[in-house]
């Protein structure tokens, strides 16, 4: 178990923030055992890091599976509670920030931005409503879990189908999509390692139940995933992600940029984020 020990004692610094919320004990038996601490929701621990082959290293395709990655992360973005926590804590989101954004006239924008989510069975099942307030116009989009259509002075509209695509993607191509890959039934596999400016990463691509296919790269030191690849259309877009905090005992990225090709077309900061709030039901119903 040299392996193991070796990157979940340089885990992360979530893991050790994790050690000092929690005992030791209680950890190790959450982690390898899949126990529970008695009145706590049932929590799915990440599947045991195997042990490595003789002669091999850190950066060894192989060594861990596309699985375990995955696991791995779910219980880091949770805190240390994986998908249990998420799940009870993220049944709802309400997001504010302020975006950087490529307009329909082909020019950079600023908008400050309000995110309502109502947390369904899959990713597709969520209902989602973004509300975008740009200097010359303020207009939503919304997925109802069944369609989307956008919102402009409370009449509603069919937007263009780039911008629906892009809205869309937004939550199917996202971290979220890994985090639920198994309740999305989505397939998981494990491509060759990275190191991207001296950064170690595994790489897992994911393809969902309609064939997106998404590729995640994930630290080998943190399980972050630090950024995502898709392409559609003949475009090739890149997702990066910085600036992680805790909210509410999860693990969020403040600070994302996407690129189409070599060009940066959205820049999106979060201001506040809070999970578990109601949402008003009818946010996601057309006037």
């Amino acid at each position: 178990m040299l392996q193991s020990r070796f990157v979940f004692a340089d885990i992360h610094r979530e893991i050790w923030q994790v050690f000092f919320r929690f005992s030791s004990i209680l950890l190790i038996t959450v982690l390898f055992c899949g126990l529970n601490a008695p009145g706590q929701e049932p929590v799915e621990a990440p599947t045991p890091v195997p042990t490595p082959t003789p002669g091999g290293t850190r950066n060894s395709p192989g060594t861990f599976t596309a699985d375990q990655i995955a696991e791995s992360s779910i219980f880091i973005y949770g805190g240390g509670g994986g998908r249990g926590v998420l799940d009870q804590i993220r049944k709802t989101t309400f997001e504010r920030g302020r975006t950087h954004a490529l307009n329909a006239e082909g020019r950079m924008a600023n908008a400050n931005y309000q995110r309502w989510i109502i947390r369904g069975e899959t990713s597709t099942k969520d209902r989602i409503r973004l509300e975008q307030d740009f200097p010359t116009a303020r207009f939503s989009l919304v997925s109802n879990g069944e369609q989307v259509f956008g919102i402009f002075n409370d009449r509603r509209f069919s937007p263009r189908e780039d911008a629906s695509k892009a809205f869309e993607n937004q939550n199917l191509r996202s971290i979220d999509a890994l985090l639920r890959f198994k309740e999305n039934e989505s397939a998981i596999a494990l491509s060759e390692p990275e190191r991207i400016m001296g950064v170690d990463y595994y790489v897992v691509d994911l393809t969902d139940k309609a064939g997106r296919m998404t590729r995640y790269y994930v630290s080998q030191r943190t399980f972050r995933v630090m950024m995502l690849e898709y392409e559609e259309a003949g475009v090739k877009y890149k997702r990066r992600f910085y600036d992680y905090r805790y909210a509410q005992n999860t693990l969020v990225p403040f600070r994302t940029v996407l690129w189409a090709d070599d060009s940066i077309i959205e820049e999106t900061h979060i201001g506040t984020i809070t999970f578990g709030q109601k949402v008003d039901e009818g946010l996601f119903i057309a006037s």
